[in-house]
């Protein structure tokens, strides 16, 4: 009983600063309107890569190849930027988002109720992709011509076939790997589900310990956070080139007649997001009580530099601001429930993985019974909960999912070139997920202490570190 006693205190005691603050960060990409110079970059893109292909003649295909590969590098510099910033982000995000809760009770309440509404929710978004592929069947809207011109392009070693999944049988035994025996393998390795265990598991001993123990390392997380946030104000300066360069080399190696092949495809995934973010309306106002018009106005910032980004760690400061600010959502459920769901709450990317593994099964004539489509939801959940917050990973995450039903993983060349709009779009579903399980969540724990008085002492506490210069205040009292 001590020991519960003396948690709570510790709790109670240790007020580090909210992300929210690194908000200011991400507040001139808004006002730049980064997302729309982003879309110009992605029309510029495609339009280049189709008077280089080889549809129009005007480059020679070797040439052509060569120019894609040096205008795709401000890319390759952008993916790079914020595949290397994600796993400290969402390590040191977690910590601190634990520390901030109000008592031990309250944080057992929202992590039970938070993983519950994710795997509802993603489970809900394999079963909308695999209903509609199944029913649109946009494999078969694909010349087989394509698919041997695909196939011996060069970008299937971005997914090779050796990539395995595993059985339905092994599923089980799998839960013994989950605890990182080597937690910075994990972390240099990015295998993220194990990084979000090991960074709860340190959470809770930091909050258990005494405030003047843990201060130090949580002040620590807190100069990684601003480091983080910094690389990602530069990599977006990069942004549109990034998208026009991918857009460019993909189109070049693609050609018209694959993109137009693929339009079936693109619309499949959109109209499945699209779907997705509709029951998220219906869930916020039978939930939440929210007007579902008003919502997305108040999250609309968030959404587009979430199009923009491709990751949803990287807005994870202005989630928190808005679903505060604008949703009235309680610091402590904000600042546990955006990190957590920015790493495992992955909902539009299962959809899209859900879709582009019945699509391949289509265009390579593997039928899917009843199994194997159990074996690709079981799969697509355990591979969206460990897929890292960052732009194009989930494509690659995409090869295990296929190799389970034994669809070959190279065929992931033949999505690749429209990829880069599709991750642009489910990312912003990821993040509306996350903004929905904040809302929902707040509601579902009670209020033992009010939303004003949580606010209240919020800006208390924020008045004492400007005075005092602190990051992490504790209070003595």
């Amino acid at each position: 009983m001590r020991r519960r006693k003396a948690t709570f205190h510790s709790l109670e005691l240790i007020h580090p600063r909210s992300l929210k603050h690194l908000n200011n960060q991400l507040q001139s990409l808004v006002k730049g309107r980064v997302w729309l110079k982003i879309l110009l970059g992605m029309f510029l893109g495609i339009v280049v890569g189709l008077v280089l292909g080889p549809s129009t003649g005007f480059v020679d295909p070797s040439v052509a190849m060569i120019i894609g590969e040096w205008v795709a590098i401000p890319g390759y510099i952008f993916l790079g930027l914020l595949q290397m910033i994600v796993v400290p982000l969402v390590f040191a995000s977690i910590i601190r988002g634990l520390a901030a809760g109000e008592d031990i009770e309250q944080l057992k309440k929202m992590g039970s109720r938070t993983v519950v509404f994710f795997l509802g929710t993603t489970s809900l978004a394999i079963i909308i992709g695999l209903g509609l592929a199944l029913f649109i069947k946009p494999g078969l809207f694909i010349d087989n011509r394509i698919i041997q011109n695909t196939m011996d392009d060069s970008t299937t070693s971005l997914s090779p076939d050796n990539v395995s999944g595993p059985a339905f049988s092994d599923i089980p035994g799998l839960v013994s790997t989950v605890l990182p025996t080597n937690p910075l393998g994990a972390i240099v390795t990015g295998q993220m589900l194990q990084v979000v265990i090991f960074s709860i598991i340190v959470g809770i001993a930091l909050v258990s310990m005494k405030p003047e123990s843990s201060k130090p390392l949580l002040e620590l997380l807190g100069s990684i956070q601003e480091v983080t946030m910094t690389v990602v104000k530069w990599s977006m300066l990069l942004a549109p080139f990034a998208v026009f360069g991918l857009l460019t080399k993909f189109t070049i190696n693609l050609g018209i007649d694959t993109l137009l092949g693929m339009t079936v495809y693109v619309g499949t995934v959109l109209a499945g997001l699209l779907i997705m973010m509709v029951i998220y309306l219906i869930i916020i106002f039978l939930l939440s009580k929210k007007n579902p018009i008003k919502f997305l106005q108040s999250i609309r910032d968030v959404l587009l530099l979430a199009f923009s980004t491709s990751s949803s760690a990287a807005v994870m400061p202005l989630s928190i601001k808005t679903v505060e600010e604008k949703l009235n959502v309680r610091p402590s459920v904000s600042q546990f429930v955006i990190p957590l769901g920015a790493t495992i709450n992955m909902n539009g990317t299962a959809l899209y993985q859900s879709i582009a593994a019945v699509f391949l099964s289509q265009v390579f004539g593997v039928e899917l019974g009843i199994g194997q489509l159990a074996i690709i939801m079981v799969t697509v959940v355990g591979a969206s909960i460990g897929t890292p917050a960052t732009p194009g990973v989930g494509i690659v995450i995409l090869a295990m999912v296929l190799n389970s039903v034994g669809i070959p993983a190279s065929g992931i060349a033949l999505i690749l070139g429209v990829d880069r709009i599709l991750d642009m779009s489910r990312t912003s579903v990821n993040v509306t997920g996350d903004i929905v399980a904040c809302a929902v969540v707040d509601r579902w724990i009670g209020k033992e202490k009010s939303v004003e008085k949580e606010f209240q002492e919020a800006r208390i506490w924020d008045r004492q570190r400007r005075i005092e210069g602190e990051d992490v205040i504790v209070n003595s009292h």
